[in-house]
């Protein structure tokens, strides 16, 4: 057999595909299984944005081919939005939409790093953004986050392990896979960090729209003039508009950066797919008021969730994931979640696909289940 790639060797298996193999032995002993793997919104989609989509798919004009950084009008409402969100001004040439947020990565990555070099990446990380430079032979070079931190990253420790080689930084908050909210100051820091040391700030903030409005904006980097010049913003529609099978993301970053990336969204994507495109840009302004509902059904099933758990359990929670550390005497985290998904119907992801040093913990990505169900979890989580 011919040879594949050494890196996609070393790539490590997609996560939720084994989650979901051990679930498969389960025989339904415990009742109904509930998946708590997959970050995915557990509400439809708005009946209006449905219509809007189907309609769109059944056009010629969404056939052909469209502009390669997606279409005006998506572009320039998500400016808009995000330009409200953090009071700052945003162009339309600002935004480029993408297939997909991980693919928005995977795209800014190529853009900023060759192989051999290094980003640096907090653990626990988001596994697929560090498969996407695995395969990229780029190093996802750990930043360990504390529990007693809440797991929030140390600049101080993160300019530690900057080199030669080091091209940027990222950032994922709201967090997955722990749930935490970078403090302002922290994410200010981490920005003049990159800037003193040369380096692109990442900043992936999928789920900023499940922040509460009451705290403001996350942080003010879009005010600084020169913000063009080093940050590279990741958004995902996915979850704020329950779309995430017709895939689109977005970069906001500045026209050099843009140039750059041309090159990968004509590679790699052509153009987004533009059913969802058209639907989506009436959705930004239209339906503001329902993201607002949704961030509360959020927050409900965040409190179903704490109240459901020991508390002893809890780490980190957040947007849409609560982080656990197994108790003392329990399995550590890869047979913890085997065991729940096989024997009790259980399914989350053990903290190993979440990087090194995380063999004590457990995701559950809360978001996808109703209060009743998540009222379940001590049952099935009992003694474990």
């Amino acid at each position: 057999m011919p040879a594949f790639s050494p890196t996609i060797l070393e790539t490590a298996d997609p996560a939720i595909p084994t989650a979901r193999a051990w679930a498969a032995r389960y025989d339904g002993a415990r009742g109904r299984a509930l998946d708590l793997t997959q970050a995915v919104p557990g509400y439809p989609p708005h009946p209006e944005l449905m219509r809007r989509i189907a309609e769109a798919a059944g056009s010629r004009d969404t056939a052909g081919y469209g502009p390669i950084n997606g279409d005006e009008a998506l572009r320039a409402a998500l400016a808009e939005d995000v330009g409200g969100f953090y009071g700052a001004a945003i162009a339309t040439a600002d935004v480029a939409i993408t297939a997909g947020c991980n693919l928005a990565f995977a795209m800014t990555a190529k853009v900023i790093a060759s192989p051999g070099d290094n980003l640096l990446v907090p653990t626990p990380w988001y596994f697929n953004h560090q498969m996407a430079l695995s395969m990229s032979g780029i190093e996802a070079r750990a930043l360990p986050c504390r529990p007693e931190d809440r797991f929030v990253p140390d600049p101080a420790r993160a300019e530690a392990l900057i080199d030669g080689r080091t091209r940027a930084i990222l950032l994922v908050t709201p967090n997955n896979p722990t749930g935490a909210v970078y403090p302002p100051e922290v994410i200010h820091a981490f920005a003049a960090l990159a800037k003193r040391r040369g380096l692109w700030l990442i900043l992936d903030e999928t789920y900023r729209d499940f922040l509460s409005e009451a705290d403001g904006p996350p942080h003010a980097l879009f005010q600084d003039p020169e913000w063009r010049d080093g940050l590279v913003h990741l958004y995902s529609f996915s979850k704020a508009y329950c779309i995430p099978g017709h895939r689109l993301g977005a970069v906001v970053a500045g026209p050099a950066f843009q140039r750059q990336l041309a090159k990968a969204l004509d590679t790699l994507q052509i153009c987004p797919a533009r059913p969802a495109q058209r639907a989506v840009a009436w959705a930004v302004p239209a339906l503001r008021e329902w993201r607002a509902g949704n961030r509360a059904i959020m927050e409900a099933r965040a409190a179903a969730c704490r109240a459901a758990l020991n508390a002893d359990w809890i780490d980190a929670m957040g947007s849409y994931f609560a982080y656990l550390r197994l108790p003392d005497g329990a399995p550590d985290a890869m047979a913890a979640a085997e065991t729940l998904a096989a024997e009790r119907g259980l399914l989350c992801l053990p903290g190993p696909f979440f990087g090194p040093g995380q063999e004590r913990h457990l995701r559950l990505a809360f978001a996808n289940a109703e209060a009743e169900r998540l009222a379940e979890l001590p049952g099935r989580l009992a003694g474990i």
